[in-house]
């Protein structure tokens, strides 16, 4: 991967961008904010009634692909629920389908692939990314920016680790076996699939950034498989090999992992400004293993909206008291919005986070 060329402006949020002193943007810095900023993971989506209206009969894959449908998905939640930050409407799998590797979103499966890559020769399939292959991104972010005006937009991606385990896979897996099998048996293969994957990953984001996203997201849903001695030697170089080459723009780069718990430290490490946090540890102890210098984000249960109101607000409340001495905290579920959460929940979540924290 190339990184920024010495002719070129960082492109991330300057001083004079409408979205540079958002409270989203300060809490990444570790800076003061007027308020504890919110945003959801999957909040583009699922839940929402006018997402199913707007994408009915459209297959995940080319919703992805339609500027005007990602940019309207996009929006959804920042118009309904008033959160601090809009998380870019794609799919991890998008830049894999972008080189030409054959694969599908299967509803109530997930990402299918059609070859799972297990040998040597298999990585033939993986080019590079250009900026060409996702021209889509590049249009929608430019619409989306022109109507977000001050609310910053997150861009995303998946990272090495967790697309190579639906690669070599096939698609999800319970235990990763064939994904653990390649990576102890063969490291050396292994070591140059991750490469390669940071490569694509670091090129997606390059674009998100570049079109205007105020700060990038790094998925890796399936490393907290892994033990911490098999993610330092075999994951963590290609996710720093990732925020390395994203760093000279300037954004905020957030990591996050479901099931993490005893990885936080390590990718905090691997070069995240912001440490995503799953609901299992609560984010003063998350505070504790990450080490200072790192904002963290997270981490109430998803499945706590499912309760009554005041349930909701006081597990809300235990979450914002266990952050109370955090550098930077940006408010969020510990994981993403299932898909039958009342959107109302959600609503009143932002309201209630931003009434109770109000400087």
């Amino acid at each position: 991967m190339h990184g920024v060329s010495a002719n070129s402006r960082p492109s991330g949020p300057q001083p004079q961008s409408p979205t540079y002193d958002s409270a989203f943007l300060r809490a990444c810095r570790r800076e003061p904010v007027p308020h504890t900023p919110v945003w959801f993971m999957r909040q583009a989506g699922r839940s929402l009634p006018e997402y199913l209206k707007v994408r009915e009969g459209v297959p995940m894959l080319e919703s992805c692909m339609r500027p005007e449908l990602v940019t309207e998905i996009t929006l959804q939640p920042v118009r309904r629920h008033k959160v601090d930050a809009a998380i870019y409407f794609s799919d991890i799998v998008v830049p894999l389908k972008a080189i030409g590797v054959d694969l599908d979103i299967k509803p109530g499966v997930g990402p299918v692939v059609a070859e799972p890559i297990r040998r040597r020769e298999d990585l033939e399939r993986l080019r590079d990314l250009t900026p060409d292959d996702v021209a889509y991104v590049t249009e929608a972010i430019g619409m989306l920016t022109g109507e977000l005006g001050a609310t910053p937009l997150i861009g995303f991606a998946g990272a090495p680790f967790t697309l190579a385990s639906y690669l070599v896979e096939g698609g999800p897996s319970r235990n990763h076996e064939h994904t653990k099998a390649l990576m102890y048996g063969d490291p050396e293969l292994w070591a140059d699939l991750l490469d390669r994957l940071a490569d694509i990953t670091a090129a997606f984001l390059k674009v998100q950034i570049e079109a205007g996203a105020s700060a990038v997201q790094l998925f890796d849903s399936w490393v907290g498989a892994l033990a911490p001695a098999d993610y330092r030697s075999s994951v963590m170089p290609a996710s720093a090999k990732v925020f390395d080459a994203v760093a000279p723009y300037g954004v905020p780069r957030i990591h996050f992992g479901v099931g993490t718990g005893e990885l936080l430290g390590l990718m905090g490490e691997a070069g995240a400004d912001v440490v995503g946090v799953d609901w299992r540890v609560p984010l003063d102890e998350a505070a504790r293993r990450v080490g200072p210098g790192k904002a963290l984000q997270g981490n109430l249960d998803p499945a706590v909206l499912f309760a009554p109101r005041e349930a909701v607000e006081a597990q809300t409340d235990a979450v914002l008291r266990a952050a109370s001495g955090l550098e930077g905290h940006v408010f969020n579920l510990g994981h993403g919005v299932l898909p039958t959460t009342d959107p109302d929940s959600l609503t009143r979540l932002v309201a209630h986070v931003h009434e109770c924290t109000a400087r």
